[in-house]
């Protein structure tokens, strides 16, 4: 995440009325109630193609559980279902994983089984959409023309570049190549994306959000003296998770450089040696997990949701280091 995006979250409350939405809590108050579903459908059709505009949002159950070794649990920051049966996985993903794109082909590929249906069925599907907005660079687009851009549309083509199914869709939304400045806003996607991006650097709604009811509403609903006691108290538990693990990743950063093969950096991210083997498990969060069971200021059911592992492999991780 980069260092502007960091202070200004530490410093909360102390320079901008409004709340983050690089934090759990935040996301999910600006677009995942049901009195959001209007400023959810907005910034959706913003990003996906014109035939595919919706008019009606269902938010469905957040979690889905994989009939594969381990057991796999996918949860989900937004999922729903749009007024032509679009199912849209919405996730915001703060800090770079090891095989990210494998990991939302993964997930988004449960829903896609889960459409399926007992007795006589012709295996028709609904179209689905996988959204990801990230705060890291996707380092495999590096040396590509797609480098500095920030939204990355990918559907299925064949050897002709011609669309082949037109029911799968990967939105990846790299935040940092994100740089326009409020006077370079000119299309709903340049807003929210903004929005999304600054929200908690603002410390008034600029003009350019003026105009517009729907983020008239976006920016009321997102000023911290507008949450109740209770979610003021919850977004603060988020804030506290994101401090704690960013301190984690730093320290993990400054350990790689002191202590040598323990923690090693390549290209900006850690990507650090585990000793023995955990058969399988997610090795990048392992590496992040170990430090924050050494740091010892998260709890079991922290760690595993911040690292979006179940609590079973951290416990084993712990178990594993005689933690």
């Amino acid at each position: 995440m980069n260092s502007k995006k960091i202070v200004t979250l530490l410093k909360k409350n102390t320079m901008s009325p409004f709340i983050s939405l690089f934090t759990d809590f935040g996301f999910k108050k600006l677009f995942g109630e049901d009195a959001s579903k209007p400023m959810l459908m907005s910034f959706l059709n913003s990003i996906i193609p014109q035939e595919h505009q919706i008019k009606s949002l269902e938010f469905k159950n957040v979690e889905h559980i994989g009939d594969v070794r381990y057991e796999r649990k996918a949860v989900f920051d937004i999922y729903c279902i749009g007024s032509n049966n679009e199912r849209f996985i919405i996730e915001l993903q703060k800090a770079p994983q090891k095989y990210y794109k494998d990991r939302t082909l993964f997930y988004s590929a449960l829903t896609i089984r889960n459409q399926g249906k007992v007795g006589d069925w012709d295996f028709k599907l609904d179209p689905v959409y996988c959204i990801a907005i990230i705060d890291f660079k996707l380092q495999d687009q590096q040396n590509s023309q797609a480098k500095d851009e920030v939204k990355h549309f990918i559907c299925l083509k064949n050897q002709f570049n011609e669309k082949f199914y037109e029911k799968y869709f990967l939105i990846y939304l790299e935040m940092p190549n994100f740089t326009l400045g409020l006077d370079e806003l000119k299309t709903t996607q340049d807003k929210w994306l903004y929005f999304i991006k600054n929200l908690d650097t603002l410390e008034d709604i600029p003009s350019v959000f003026k105009e517009d009811p729907l983020f008239k509403e976006a920016f009321r609903k997102a000023k911290y003296s507008n949450l109740t006691l209770e979610e003021q108290e919850e977004y603060e538990k988020s804030v506290k998770v994101f401090r704690d693990l960013k301190n984690t990743i730093d320290k993990a950063y400054s350990d790689g450089k002191t202590e040598g093969e323990e923690i090693g950096i390549q290209k900006g991210k850690l990507e650090g040696k585990l000793e023995g083997k955990l058969e399988g498990k997610l090795e990048t969060q392992a590496e992040g997990i170990i430090k924050a069971l050494k740091n010892g200021k998260l709890s079991i059911n922290d760690i595993a949701d911040v690292f979006e592992v179940t609590t079973e492999f951290v416990q084993k991780i712990k178990a594993d280091n005689n933690l």
